[in-house]
């Protein structure tokens, strides 16, 4: 055998001076193999360090994978390394193995990734749903009982398990915060697009508590950005207007990275910030940063095991998991507004 050549099944066999039919009945323990050829596979296996082709086997006996799969729309972003390693510690004692690709918010590059796991026979498929993408083609998948499960934000065309964030709630309670401590005049920087599930219901939430408060919705203090260099120059522009806000709210960690740079960079310690989603190190900023944190690690693990309970039988109809956020308070939010010339 080639030293560059991975082993094969045709490789065990000449080892042992078996068929490979004899070497797959050993490994597979489908069929009669006597205790010396047994002995004699795996120590010609382990000699070899011949790996079976699982994902083969699989497909040719019709049986699922043991794997998941889980579709991102950023392998970057913190919050979403913390869900998918909650569902990998949540598996793990099932024999799961969790894989995971990125979307990109790319509705068509979700649908060929997850077309991709469907072919492979995965025996969970979770996807967070980019908007405009179209989840009706798993409608069979569904039936025939593969568990599927939205994570972040419900999907469209498909009747399945949710967990979603407090989003709208946990917006409402930060800018509530905001105005508790005098502030009228506060700026809102949401994700792109600006039809994302998340951005839209932590807008609501925004304008229900100025409602509440008797502030009116000012469109000019509202934007947006998809990265940090974008909430940097939004920040930027909200600062520049001829009425500035003395208060922003960021529409997610990535938002927030982009506010505090901004901040930063223009010496602006008058500002006061509340991010929705806690940020790594926001204890060590100065001031330190006050967070609407959701729960990821709740997240992932109620999705994980939601879709084991459909894996082992669970046939209710699908449900919407809401994990709470809280409130974490660190100083940024509680710098109080100016006092304003009478006039």
């Amino acid at each position: 055998m080639a030293a560059n050549r991975r082993p094969t099944l045709a490789d065990v066999a000449r080892e042992v001076g078996v068929s490979a039919k004899t070497v797959s009945r050993v490994l597979n323990e489908d069929g009669p193999a006597s205790a010396r050829t047994r002995e004699q596979v795996l120590a010609a296996v382990a000699k070899l360090g011949f790996q079976p082709n699982l994902m083969a086997r699989n497909i040719r006996v019709g049986g699922p994978d043991t794997t998941i799969g889980l579709v991102i729309p950023d392998l970057g972003n913190p919050f979403f390394g913390a869900v998918a390693r909650s569902i990998e510690d949540t598996v793990r004692d099932r024999g799961l193995t969790l894989l995971m690709g990125s979307s990109a918010d790319d509705p068509d590059r979700e649908r060929a990734l997850t077309d991709k796991f469907l072919a492979r026979r995965v025996s969970i498929l979770m996807v967070v749903p980019s908007v405009g993408a179209d989840h009706s083609h798993l409608k069979s998948h569904r039936t025939a009982g593969l568990p599927v499960v939205f994570v972040d934000r419900p999907g469209a065309g498909l009747a399945t398990d949710s967990v979603v964030s407090t989003n709208r709630a946990g917006a409402h309670e930060g800018v509530a915060h905001l105005i508790a401590h005098g502030h009228r005049r506060i700026g809102f920087i949401g994700d792109l697009p600006t039809k994302l599930y998340t951005r839209r219901e932590r807008l609501a939430g925004y304008r229900a508590a100025l409602q509440e408060a008797g502030l009116p919705y000012d469109r000019s203090l509202v934007t947006n950005a998809h990265d940090q260099h974008g909430a940097s120059a939004a920040t930027s522009q909200l600062l520049g207007l001829a009425d500035p806000p003395t208060a922003l709210f960021a529409g997610n960690n990535i938002v927030a990275l982009g506010i505090v740079a901004e901040l930063a960079r223009s010496k602006r310690k008058d500002v006061a910030v509340v991010a929705f989603d806690d940020v790594e190190l926001a204890e060590a900023l100065e001031p330190a940063l006050t967070v609407v944190a959701q729960d990821p690690e709740e997240i992932g693990r109620s999705a994980a095991t939601t879709a084991l309970a459909r894996l082992d039988g669970d046939r209710s109809r699908a449900r919407t998991i809401t994990v709470p956020t809280r409130l974490i308070v660190r100083g940024s939010a509680e710098l109080p507004a100016p006092v304003l010339p009478e006039a």
